[in-house]
């Protein structure tokens, strides 16, 4: 399972749109507003550009809200977060059959009469070679767990895929070319077989999927530009074209849902919830969100490596006045990593807030050795308590947080040296020289999307390390690698509550990372726009019938 990473910290996420659009893509503000229906609707999340429009090579949120309108899945999910079967006629679950009675058999029946957006016809040759490029190695696929259990793949017809697993794996309905979460899509055969890898291949840059749109053109920087796919199976959409605007500043993009030019704003991040609640033309609805904003901790770094400095760090934070002056109110504090839309995820109850206490952060820093410097500094060794703090570009809000946390780690003696980096550069796979993945950083914050399984291995199994995974913080604790294969290896909600609580207390007690809160995204849109309703964990994968 693959997790999608948001270019939003704690206030969330999206940024605004500078001076990209140009003349093609903001001319139709006018337009609408002019009246009458133009079936085009311009999408902006604020993060920017990005590095590529292969969902196998890249995991930023931009990318995946794109993926759902165009690509190739086997399941998507509705509002609820229910799988809902798309490329695969049934879900399967061993009480019909599709998952054999040990767990370790899946079949997979596929639709047919399928076409792929460039008219080709899909069927099971195109899973199969989809499933072997996950599995090359020459490929730069941000992670394989899960697809690195499957022993043997059998095609007895094309329209039918058997998966044979060393051992059952609870996370197989969103990894398995699922919708939710940053995972891979199916990959047409035709097109891509005859490579020895898909790193740099042409399709990344204008991909052919089975969506309700298909990419036309990827303007770097600016937009990319989508139409209805004249043979989606479902039919055409009532949209006929989408732009999704690549919006690098908050700011500039609170100014163009203002003027029309941006008609949707998904995830909008907490600090500009209420600027457009305040517009008169949009409708803007906030729901509890699947990822939440933290501060993560390179625990292989000698500053950090200790426990008691990272518990310090979290005494020393008041995370409820970061999320009332930063978030501006938005947001439920919790430890557990885990999104409250989740049935199964721990409670507060359950796993109880650690309080801000700044008493106990400057004794538990006095316990590890850190004693303050001339300057108010802690050294140790003759070694400053100074750490390295890379975080992304274009987020005004993001600023803001970063200050704040500085400020209150200073009182207790703690340095911060911040560095910014574009997101694509932020975010980009471990082979490319991302930041995140390269772990050459001491605390870094962004946000992280959760699945709807409960399943937390990707960020936090010894195994998933950067380049195999998405474990930036090079956490490893083997008691908590033995639940998380317990919880990967049984399809019952039941077992999974139960190891998913046992592994966050001790994540909570290891501190490889700080929840700061759950967020609670907001979702402006234009009240000419029709039909939209953004799901759980999945904000458009039900598009077909919006328009405006």
């Amino acid at each position: 399972m693959i997790r999608r990473i948001v270019a939003l910290a704690l206030l969330a996420a999206v940024a605004a749109c500078s001076q990209t659009g140009g003349g093609t893509t903001s001319g139709t503000g006018s337009t609408a507003a002019a009246g009458g229906t133009t079936h085009w609707l311009r999408i902006a999340d604020g993060a920017g550009d990005i590095d590529s429009l292969n969902p196998h090579l890249f995991t930023e949120t931009t990318l995946g809200n794109i993926a759902e309108l165009t690509m190739a899945y086997l399941v998507r999910y509705d509002k609820t977060g229910n799988p809902v079967p798309e490329l695969a006629t049934i879900v399967p679950t061993q009480a019909n059959g599709g998952i054999s009675k040990d767990g370790k058999t899946i079949t997979w029946h596929l639709r047919r009469g399928v076409k792929w957006s460039d008219g080709v016809p899909f069927d099971a040759d195109d899973m199969v070679f989809s499933t072997k490029a996950v599995l090359n190695p020459a490929n730069n696929e941000v992670g394989r767990d899960g697809w690195n259990l499957i022993t043997k793949i059998d095609e007895p017809d094309k329209f039918t895929v058997v998966y044979h697993l060393s051992k059952p794996y609870a996370a197989f309905l969103p990894s398995f070319f699922g919708s939710a979460g940053a995972n891979p899509c199916l990959l047409p055969k035709h097109i891509l077989g005859d490579l020895p890898n898909i790193n740099q291949a042409p399709y990344n840059s204008k991909p052919v999927g089975i969506g309700p749109f298909r990419v036309t053109a990827w303007k770097r920087g600016d937009a990319v530009e989508m139409e209805a796919n004249p043979y989606y199976w479902r039919g055409l959409p009532k949209l006929k074209r989408i732009t999704y605007k690549l919006i690098p500043d908050r700011n500039t993009l609170q100014t163009a849902m203002q003027t029309g030019d941006v008609d949707i704003w998904p995830l909008v991040s907490a600090g500009y919830i209420t600027p457009m609640k305040a517009i008169g033309s949009l409708t803007t609805t906030v729901q509890p969100s699947s990822y939440y904003s933290h501060l993560d901790f390179n625990v292989t770094r000698p500053l950090v490596s200790d426990v008691r400095v990272r518990q310090a760090i979290r005494y020393a934070l008041d995370r409820n006045a970061i999320m009332e002056k930063v978030g501006h109110g938005y947001g439920i504090l919790e430890e557990s990593p885990t999104s409250t839309t989740l049935p199964i995820a721990p409670t507060t109850a359950e796993v109880p807030l650690i309080p801000y206490d700044v008493a106990k952060a400057q004794a538990l820093l006095d316990a590890a050795g850190w004693k303050p410097g001339p300057d108010g500094i802690r050294m140790k060794d003759g070694k400053r308590l100074s750490l390295d703090f890379p975080y992304y570009t274009g987020a005004p809000d993001v600023d803001a947080l970063v200050e704040y946390i500085r400020s209150q780690l200073k009182t207790v003696g703690i340095e911060m040296q911040t560095r910014k980096f574009a997101p694509a550069t932020y975010f980009a796979p471990f082979q490319n020289g991302g930041i995140v993945y390269g772990g050459k950083w001491d605390m870094t914050t962004f946000a992280w999307g959760t699945d709807p399984i409960g399943d937390i291995s990707n960020l936090f199994e010894s195994n998933q390390i950067p380049p195999n995974g998405q474990n930036d913080p090079r956490y490893s604790n083997k008691q908590v690698d033995a639940w998380m294969q317990e919880l990967k290896n049984s399809y019952d909600p039941a077992v999974h509550k139960k190891l998913l609580l046992q592994e966050v207390k001790q994540i909570v007690a290891d501190v490889p990372t700080i929840v700061l809160y759950l967020r609670e995204d907001g979702y402006a849109v234009s009240k000419k726009v029709t039909g939209y309703t953004p799901g759980a964990f999945t904000p458009f994968d039900d598009m077909m019938n919006v328009d405006i």
